[in-house]
């Protein structure tokens, strides 16, 4: 399929990323958009979403919809793959029998962290945990049934839309504590879902048979989440949010022990979406004023 997109169907509206792209391509692009929450259409029915699909015209899904709970995935193993591997299949199938075009968003938790310099798209994949393994699932599955398809693997999510991410942690128990302790030894870039939706939005004009396949786009620039704490009580303080936080103090991973282990870098190479899309990637700091900005007037 080589026509221009017209129509659109995103899944997983209902999340951060779903809601701020929803939000930026009904606004802001010349696409007719319609958006499911999960608990609209379940991407784990095949017949939901046949019947969605056969019900609407649509040349394009763009798949938000994940199980994306990192430590509850250890224990919850069956849920994960369940949605991250099973529900992309079927996307991936109705995609293919329709002449669709599938966007899936992935994450840098299919990477192990032992590399010290970003991650192409080509480098090997080892996923340390649930989480990533069932993503990876997803991803494979994805490649070898729908031949339209584009992968845009992300990392370190966070918006103002949703209930739960670092950001908005870090402002709630910013605001009880005075001292906080944070891992300084796990290396990412935090992206913010505005830069995200963005790139999404960038990568429409270019859904040809010949651009197919994996992509990194996150925020430019790297950071521990110590550094990133930092910053968002810096970023915060100058927009007046209540804090009474003074002091966060860095520690290593193995003071912070989590059901799931994380990659230690994980950052991601996204030379390849920017040569694509002939832009390059924010800094990933400039996302979080615009987020916390935004995060403000929501109130």
């Amino acid at each position: 399929m080589s026509e221009p997109i017209s129509t659109c169907l995103i899944l997983g509206g209902g999340g951060q990323l779903g809601q701020q792209l929803t939000w930026l391509l009904q606004e802001q692009s010349p696409y007719q958009v319609r958006s499911l929450t999960s608990s609209e259409l379940d991407i784990t029915n095949p017949d939901a979403i046949a019947a969605e699909l056969d019900g609407h015209p649509t040349d394009l899904c763009i798949n938000c919809a994940a199980y994306t709970q990192v430590d509850k995935a250890e224990s919850e193993s069956e849920a994960a793959y369940r949605v991250n591997e099973t529900g992309s299949r079927y996307l991936a199938e109705a995609c293919r029998d329709r002449g669709l075009w599938l966007i899936h968003i992935s994450t840098d938790y299919v990477f192990n962290g032992t590399q010290s310099t970003p991650y192409c798209e080509t480098d090997p994949t080892n996923p340390l945990g649930v989480y990533g393994k069932s993503k990876l699932a997803g991803e494979e599955a994805i490649r070898q049934i729908c031949p339209y398809h584009i992968i845009l693997r992300t990392a370190w999510v966070y918006g103002a839309y949703g209930a739960k991410n670092f950001v908005k942690t870090m402002l709630r128990v910013g605001a009880e504590r005075e001292e906080l302790r944070v891992v300084c030894d796990q290396i990412g870039s935090p992206s913010w879902t505005g830069d995200i939706a963005r790139a999404i939005a960038q990568l429409l004009p270019y859904l040809t048979p010949e651009n197919a396949g994996t992509y990194h786009f996150t925020s430019s620039g790297a950071a521990s989440w110590y550094d990133f704490a930092v910053t968002i009580f810096e970023e915060a303080q100058q927009l007046g949010f209540p804090l009474q936080v003074k002091r966060v103090v860095p520690i290593p991973t193995s003071e912070y022990p989590t059901p799931a282990t994380r990659p230690a870098y994980s950052v991601l190479n996204w030379q390849k979406f920017a040569n694509l899309v002939d832009t390059y990637p924010p800094h990933w700091r400039n996302g979080l004023r615009k987020m916390l900005a935004e995060f403000q007037q929501m109130g």
